[in-house]
């Protein structure tokens, strides 16, 4: 499915975010950028040691990536040439500034690919996984925080996916896609 939002198109995509054909992918982190689960370790592992060294740089330069906020590594091994590294806050009732932080991470992602030059982007589900963020919920402020951004900013990539890694997901993803627009 597309949406067209000025002159960027904005794609929903089931599939492995470690195959997606774009400029840069972004990881689901931690704070501490140490390899983790999930999306995360899927992109570590497809990446390589490159996006491992990385990450140990900016742990030592700049002691990791707090919640909200998000750097940028080589994408290694990938097809992407680099890596968004964002850090999504953990569920805890909705009531502690989750879906501002979570936003947050999809606006500071977008920030450091324009930074950069990129043209296209692949997102996965930040927070849904090991951080238990609804889905539905997390779909929503996702999409119109990328819808804001894009609107809102003179520059943004031309290609904007969401590569959801399951049917579920994806769903709540196209859901969420006929509510924001």
């Amino acid at each position: 499915m597309k949406q067209q939002i000025r002159e960027t198109t904005l794609e929903m995509i089931q599939g492995d975010i470690t195959k997606a054909e774009v400029d840069v992918i972004v990881n689901a982190a931690n704070s501490e950028l140490i390899g983790g689960g999930g999306v995360d370790g899927a992109i570590r592992r497809a990446g390589g040691d490159e996006i491992e060294q990385a990450c140990a740089e900016i742990r030592r330069r700049e002691g990791g990536c707090p919640t909200g906020e998000a750097v940028i590594t080589p994408g290694g091994n990938l097809h992407a040439n680099y890596v968004i590294h964002t850090v999504g806050p953990v569920w805890q009732g909705g009531s502690s500034g989750e879906a501002e932080l979570l936003a947050s991470c999809y606006k500071e992602s977008l920030r450091l690919a324009v930074d950069n030059n990129i043209q296209s982007i692949a997102f996965p589900s930040i927070s849904t996984g090991i951080y238990g963020y609804p889905t539905e919920k997390a779909a929503v402020v996702a999409l119109t925080a990328v819808k804001e951004f894009v609107i809102q900013d003179t520059i943004a990539p031309i290609v904007i996916q969401f590569v959801l890694f399951d049917e579920a997901t994806h769903t709540c993803y196209l859901d969420a896609l006929l509510t924001v627009f």
